[in-house]
């Protein structure tokens, strides 16, 4: 921290404390998303892709909304009833996650999600429209994906780095440099998979076949991206074993 009394009256000094407390907080969400479940040299396990996607009660969470609209728009082409069956589920995993007093932040993330989706398909009449959010959330994130890629940061390498401690050092060795880009090109793919898949479907108002791509394209893919991206980092931070000295 800087001594008080120094004197300065300069106000654009930085203060440690605070650039500190900030790391930290980054950090710490880091280390909280999906990614950061597997420390960077550690080998993936099947929990930690649980705990990546929420946990066994996340996966539910973040299926059954979609899943729900899916089965009552195909039911009953009512699409009052198949967009708040969706906000009304997830409402209901926030309520249970409150009562077991349980970190109930994926559950309001999951039931805002759903609700400016539901919002968004009553106010056009389209049930497609359901979807349009989703489809805006992947290109923002495919164009900063490829962003961070074009100045030379890949998003990939800047959280990694942020997991491991090292901060921006691995810019400095190309083995890693080499990963880390291809990891950030892998996630950037997934994306453009997805818009690939549903932007065609959405345009042509194919609602039963987006929904089901979308539930495709959505957990189960982003847990293969995840897997693989874990493999990856790991070849390159593979911890080293200790050497013994000689007797």
């Amino acid at each position: 921290m800087t001594d008080p009394g120094d004197g300065s009256g300069d106000d654009t000094v930085r203060d440690p404390a605070a650039q500190g407390t900030f790391r930290e907080a980054l950090g710490a969400a880091v280390r909280n998303a999906g990614i950061g479940q597997v420390a960077p040299g550690e080998m993936p396990t099947a929990a930690s892709l649980l705990a990546a996607v929420g946990g066994a009660r996340g996966l539910i969470e973040s299926i059954l909304p979609a899943l729900s609209f899916l089965v009552i728009w195909t039911l009953t082409r009512n699409l009052a009833l198949s967009v708040l069956v969706p906000v009304a589920t997830a409402l209901v995993f926030v309520i249970i996650r409150l009562v077991s007093r349980t970190p109930p932040t994926q559950a309001f993330a999951g039931v805002a999600g759903v609700a400016i989706s539901a919002a968004l398909a009553l106010f056009t009449g389209r049930a497609e429209d359901n979807f349009l959010p989703g489809l805006i959330i992947n290109v923002v994130s495919l164009v900063v994906l490829l962003a961070s890629l074009a100045v030379r940061y890949p998003l990939i390498g800047v959280i990694v780095g942020v997991l491991s401690n090292e901060g921006l050092e691995w810019r400095k060795d190309a083995a890693k440099r080499r990963v880390l880009n291809l990891a950030t090109v892998l996630w950037a793919g997934l994306f453009a998979v997805r818009l690939i898949a549903e932007l065609p479907l959405y345009f042509a108002g194919e609602v039963e076949l987006l929904a089901g791509v979308k539930l495709v394209l959505g957990v189960p893919f982003y847990a293969l991206v995840l897997w693989v991206t874990w493999l990856l980092v790991r070849a390159v931070y593979r911890r080293q074993a200790p050497v013994m000295p000689a007797e």
